[in-house]
Order: C-alpha cells, then sequence, then structure tokens
C-alpha cells in the first residue's frame, strides 16, 4: 500500500444476536486504492450493530443492540485502538441508532424494540452520564408482523438550531424534537410527519444544501424526498421505487455525497446499492450495481470510495465512486469480515 494510511472501526453481530462477530473491529485503508486489510477486534462487546463518533473528541460510541440495551464509549487511540469510558442503559429494547448533537454535549439513541429515544449528556471526555430523558412514541402502523408497535429506528441530529429527527418504522412517522441543552430533555416540535401508511420509514439522509431530506421506506421499498421548512417541518417533494430490480426489496442504508450530486441506496434481498442523480427534487436512477451479497445492511462514503457492509454475506465489498456520474466499481475481491452491521470512517 501507498502513502497514507487510515484506520476505520467495524460494528459486527455478535452471538446474542446470532452472528459471528466478536465486538468492534478496526481495518487499515489505503486512501488511495480503497483497499481494506482487516486488523482486530479492539472491542469485545455485545452487538455493537452501530456506531458514531464525537464531532471534536477522540471518542468513538455504540448501540449494544441487546433486550436490556446499552451504549457504549471508548477513547480512541492513534491506532485505532480503544479504551473503554463508559456504558449506560438506554431503558429500551434493542438500540439500533445512535448520534452524537451539534455541539459534542449529548447523545441521543433508537431503542427499535422499545420504540423510544434515549438522550444521555457527554461530559468533557466524551463519556456518557446517566440518561436525561427516555421519549416513548406511541402507536403502530399496517404491517401487523413489522408495526405493531413503536420501532423507533434512526436519529438524526439538525445543524445550526435544525431538529432532531427521530424515524419510526413502526408508527410511520418521522417526529421532531428540539433538546434542552441545560435539563438535556426533548420537547415535541410540532406534530409528527406521517409518512405513507405501511412504508415502514428506516433511515434519512439530509441534503448538503439543508432543504432537502430524502427518507427510505424498509416495507414498501421506496425513497421520498421532503423539503425541510424553515420552522422545521417536513413538506413532500416526490416518492420513487428505491430498487429497479424485480423481487423482494428490504432498503436498509441511504447516503448523499458530500457534493450534492448523488444519492445512494442499499438494498436488501436483491442485493444491491442503487445511484440516484440530484438534478431535482425527484431522484433520477441512473445507476444499480450488485453488491456480491444479498443482505448490504449498512455502507459507508469515504473519501473516493464506498464500502457496503453485507451482514450475512460476512463481508465488506468496496466500490470506487465515479465523481462525475456517480458510478460504482468494484475494487479487488470482497474482504471477509463476521457478520459486519456497520463501517465507520
Amino acid at each position: 500500500m501507498n502513502g497514507r494510511v487510515e484506520v476505520v472501526h467495524i460494528g459486527c453481530y455478535t452471538a446474542e444476536n446470532g452472528g459471528r462477530g466478536t465486538g468492534v473491529m478496526t481495518a487499515r485503508r489505503d486512501p488511495e486504492s480503497g483497499a481494506l486489510t482487516l486488523l482486530d477486534t479492539v472491542a469485545p462487546t455485545a452487538s455493537p450493530s452501530f456506531l458514531a463518533r464525537h464531532p471534536t473528541r477522540p471518542v468513538l460510541y455504540a448501540v449494544n443492540e441487546l433486550a436490556d440495551g446499552e451504549v457504549s464509549a471508548w477513547r480512541v487511540g492513534p491506532a485505532g485502538e480503544l479504551t473503554p469510558l463508559a456504558s449506560r442503559a438506554t431503558g429500551g429494547a434493542e438500540p439500533c441508532h445512535l448520534a452524537v448533537l451539534p455541539g459534542g454535549g449529548h447523545l441521543v439513541a433508537a431503542n427499535y424494540g422499545g420504540g423510544s429515544v434515549t438522550v444521555f449528556p457527554l461530559d468533557s471526555a466524551g463519556a456518557p452520564g446517566e440518561r436525561t430523558d427516555l421519549v416513548a412514541h406511541e402507536g403502530h402502523g399496517p404491517d401487523p408482523q413489522r408495526q405493531e408497535r413503536a420501532h423507533a429506528h434512526m436519529v438524526s441530529p439538525g445543524p445550526a438550531g435544525g431538529p432532531l429527527l427521530a424515524v419510526d418504522l413502526g408508527t410511520d412517522s418521522v417526529y421532531r424534537y428540539d433538546l434542552d441543552p441545560a435539563s438535556g430533555r426533548l420537547t415535541p416540535r410540532g406534530a409528527r410527519l406521517r409518512t405513507t401508511p405501511g412504508a415502514g420509514p428506516r433511515h434519512l439522509t439530509r441534503h448538503p444544501d439543508g432543504r432537502r431530506v430524502h427518507l427510505v421506506g424498509e416495507l414498501d421499498a421506496t425513497v421520498t424526498t421532503y423539503e425541510l421548512t424553515a420552522d422545521g417541518s417536513l413538506r413532500e417533494l416526490s416518492r420513487v421505487n428505491a430498487s429497479g430490480r424485480p423481487g423482494h426489496v428490504q432498503p436498509s442504508e441511504i447516503a448523499v455525497r458530500p457534493d450534492g450530486n448523488f444519492l445512494y441506496v442499499a438494498n436488501r434481498g436483491v442485493g444491491t446499492i442503487a445511484v440516484f442523480a440530484l438534478r431535482s427534487d425527484r431522484p433520477d436512477l441512473v445507476a444499480e450495481v450488485e453488491t456480491g451479497g444479498e443482505w448490504p445492511r449498512h455502507f459507508a462514503l469515504i473519501g473516493e470510495h464506498l464500502y457496503v457492509a453485507d451482514e450475512r454475506a460476512h463481508m465488506i465489498r468496496t466500490f470506487r465512486v465515479d465523481a462525475s456520474t456517480g458510478a460504482l466499481e468494484p475494487v479487488d475481491e470482497p474482504l471477509p469480515v463476521p457478520s459486519p452491521t456497520c463501517v465507520l470512517p
């Protein structure tokens, strides 16, 4: 490998969730070629299925997706090694997503099984304290198997005073919250956004222009684009299919390139990454590539490359991104990784 080397962290499902992983792993990344070299498990912890970083401190966070949910925090060393800081109970079952709010003062987590959002204060070292709030969602959707009750699936902090958006698959809703930094408590900012019944919203991504939000429906396999207005409300602009392939499509991750020109969606079942051009408020499907597995749970855009974690194929697949067309070209062979669920640059 040539030149500068980076380290990425990888979250995996462990035996507690039927996975083969052993905790948080590291891989060495060559920024030029995009190649990954798997290193070691740096934090033996139960099912760290989603990871996040502190914006200013060398701290990494993970949800522990368990019946009695937890979040864990580690200090990150220069070679990617992790030193434990703290673990806290989320107050809900199966947390599956977390994020640090702008300013770095609070951590929020989505409890999928509990259908709730949890808030933790962060001290000067970035370690989480005892939770300051636990907001439970109520309701259900039309799918009796997947939407029998609330299932919070993602939390997306808003920049520059914008609302925290909490995506709930079970209630077909996106909730909007403001955080009081003094008390660490959440208050609703107006009524929740109700999506198409049965959409099962999973994840969203914010466009760099600050005006648009793209939301992927896990159950109806759609991408819905909304305008985020000045008062923090969401107005639907368009809805398109998440994939152009026949068969079972169950989308997972969604992200916009930093330049704002292309949108990427991972589709489980058909095992693809769909590429959409963002020439207007209606995403235009311009390409769709196979990942080599059927269950791409997560991906990360890092520099000129896109890294796909396929949970069931036990691998991470690397693609080079064409900045002008958005197209994806496979790089080398997939990297064997046990039950990967998240790739964090």
